[in-house]
């Protein structure tokens, strides 16, 4: 299924406009769009979908409602021994025998973990915690509106913050990951202050939280597709690499993301004498 808009999505609403931008809306909201099984699974499907539907080039990922973006894993369903906590294999989260089998119910929800290259912006709206990091971890940038708020509560229930901090090396300073880890539910950060140390790229009204981040990934869809994907692609390869590693491959990355078409495409957008209107951020 290389369609999205072919399947009936439980857990998530999906919706694409013609200019090449889909938003995917985690819609659990009585629960604050935490994730149980099946949205895991759709989340995986989705992702994967989206690799081979070609009409989408950038996509808005947010969650339904104002109040949360993601809580992470739903306790009551996923740890409480519900039929839910059995994935297909039939194991609960956690040990799967031993301690070197484990189940971890973030393994499949992130995009680049489904091997999507197509840019991903977060849009966040209202709390953002423990596992909503799987995902905000494998966005290209993130959002947020004025009242996001971001924290991790593991250690405040017993359970050592992992994967989630780990996620977030990436998108924040190393103090600022130890502190909310280590605070747990004790503190929270805010819109502004994710915006002050480069969590946040933006911060918006509530209202202005969809148009905002629908405008960025038009612009971000109306570039040629490979060159938009080859730059991911050889950004997230800086980042996982040491800088000589991701300089020695970024000939290799300008060979498959520059092409015929894409260079002919930008150099009619450059002759037509027509200029993009810039704002300033």
């Amino acid at each position: 299924m290389s369609d999205p808009n072919a399947r009936d999505w439980e857990t998530l609403d999906y919706a694409e406009t013609d200019d090449g931008v889909a938003v995917v809306t985690l819609d659990r909201p009585e629960v604050h769009n935490a994730f149980n099984r099946t949205m895991q699974r759709e989340l995986h499907d989705m992702w994967r979908a989206l690799r081979l539907h070609d009409p989408v080039r950038c996509v808005v990922l947010t969650g339904a409602g104002d109040k949360a973006f993601c809580t992470g894993i739903d306790r009551a369903e996923q740890m409480g021994g519900d039929a839910d906590s059995l994935d297909d294999d039939h194991h609960r989260i956690g040990d799967a025998g031993t301690p070197f089998q484990f189940d971890d119910p973030g393994d499949l929800i992130g995009p680049k973990t489904a091997d999507l290259w197509k840019p991903v912006v977060g849009a966040v709206n209202g709390m953002a915690c423990g596992g909503a990091f799987y995902l905000l971890g494998e966005v290209e940038f993130i959002i947020a509106a004025e009242h996001a708020t971001f924290f991790d509560p593991h250690v405040t229930y017993g359970m050592c913050a992992t994967f989630e901090p780990l996620h977030m090396l990436t998108k924040m300073p190393f103090g600022e990951v130890m502190r909310m880890s280590l605070m747990g539910n004790h503190e929270r950060l805010s819109a502004q202050r994710a915006h002050q140390i480069g969590l946040v790229t933006e911060v918006v009204g509530g209202e202005e939280l969809a148009t905002t981040a629908h405008g960025v990934a038009a612009a971000i869809a109306s570039a040629p597709t490979v060159a938009v994907q080859g730059t991911v692609r050889s950004i997230w390869a800086g980042l996982e690499m040491t800088r000589s590693q991701a300089l020695a491959q970024g000939y290799a990355f300008i060979g498959l993301g520059t092409n015929e078409e894409s260079l002919a495409e930008g150099q009619a957008a450059f002759s037509s004498g027509r200029r993009i209107e810039w704002k300033l951020r």
